[in-house]
């Protein structure tokens, strides 16, 4: 399962900068045409289980990112981003929202000063007069159809034009989608329109060198204002980090160390997509191959099992299952078969983060 994120923000915000931090990417910060690049997701117990059981390969997990390049300014009016764009940042699984915090005298800001506040509420109307635009479309043609509907399909129009009423008066008071406490199954009936605050949102305050000293401080300020269910803020320096993956590692590692950053900004923004999307790691072992996966948390095994192949789901027998902590401690699968630690486990088995699973099948 490879996960989508797009891109987004106001002109001169630094969007292409943070892509080419996310990627280890080269792409010309002045392109405004749309750039898509793959991140392996950081995974630390991967390398450990593969320093472990020795395979021959090791595959991480990856993430897509999807850099429209345009700016979001009219986008709700539909003549800022093409319809190849807004098709691409429809079928992402998530948004980032990166908005310029960093001075520049030679990038002069689109508005003619810095205002976090301000840039943040601009995409926000963006989006949400996108998406309302949607709304309002569909809610004429659901006019139109229950003049000539027949019974059977009446019903299904009017509990749809109800939904789309009541999320058409969210809208109308700027509240994104994502904060309307849809129900599962109401937002399954939502899914297919792609609306864009729906989507976890993950806001990337773009700073500037010389306020990494305060960004923690920053962030945690941001996010008791702005973070809401679906929603985190997280401070980066772009240009640093964009910077520091053309290094290598030994040399990256020492910049960190100086500048205090313990983290890539990859591993930050990873960790806190996956924990916006629900997401959890599980592990598999096959034919000397170490793969990491991506599942949403609460997923069964036989789900699980089709997110690798479709034959294996549908000749599932059983799943032999080890914990990675237990994998840990024993140090080898030979140790953990000793101790009774493997699992047998069945279709409904709840795949845990960090599970090793063996999946056994016949088609």
């Amino acid at each position: 399962m490879t996960i989508e994120i797009g891109i987004v923000g106001l002109a001169q915000s630094g969007k292409t900068t943070i892509f080419n931090a996310l990627t280890r990417g080269k792409t010309d910060t002045k392109s405004l045409a749309p750039h898509i690049g793959i991140a392996k997701v950081p995974e630390p117990r991967l390398q450990v289980l593969a320093d472990m059981l020795h395979p021959k390969k090791v595959i991480p997990a990856e993430v897509s990112y999807i850099d429209i390049g345009a700016s979001v300014r009219d986008l709700g009016s539909g003549k800022g981003v093409g319809g190849q764009i807004l098709s691409q940042l429809g079928s992402a699984d998530a948004l980032i929202d990166v908005v310029r915090s960093f001075a520049d005298e030679t990038v002069p800001h689109i508005e003619g000063s810095l205002d976090i506040e301000r840039d943040i509420a601009t995409t926000n109307l963006e989006l949400t007069l996108h998406d309302l635009g949607i709304v309002s479309r569909r809610l004429e043609r659901i006019e139109e159809s229950l003049k000539g509907a027949k019974p059977a399909e009446r019903q299904g129009l009017v509990a749809e034009q109800k939904l789309l009423s009541r999320i058409k008066a969210g809208l109308e008071k700027e509240q994104p989608i994502r904060e309307m406490g849809l129900s599962a199954e109401e937002a399954k009936l939502i899914a297919h329109y792609q609306f864009l605050t729906a989507k976890p949102r993950l806001l990337v305050v773009n700073i500037g060198e010389e306020q990494i000293a305060q960004a923690q401080a920053m962030q945690d300020d941001l996010n008791a204002r702005y973070a809401r269910a679906g929603s985190k803020v997280i401070t980066l320096c772009g240009e640093l980090e964009m910077e520091l993956t053309q290094l290598d590692d030994e040399a990256a590692k020492d910049f960190r160390a100086e500048y205090k950053l313990p983290e890539t900004g990859l591993e930050n923004v990873v960790k806190l997509s996956y924990e916006l999307l629900g997401l959890i790691s599980f592990f598999t072992t096959v034919s000397d191959e170490m793969k990491a996966w991506s599942i949403p948390r609460g997923t069964p095994a036989l789900k699980a099992a089709g997110k690798i192949h479709s034959d294996i789901e549908r000749g599932f027998i059983r799943a032999e299952v080890i914990s990675y902590d237990d994998l840990l401690k024993c140090g080898s699968m030979a140790e953990a078969h000793k101790k009774g630690l493997l699992r047998l486990e069945g279709k409904g088995y709840i795949v845990q983060d960090g599970d090793v699973i063996t999946f056994l099948f016949n088609v």
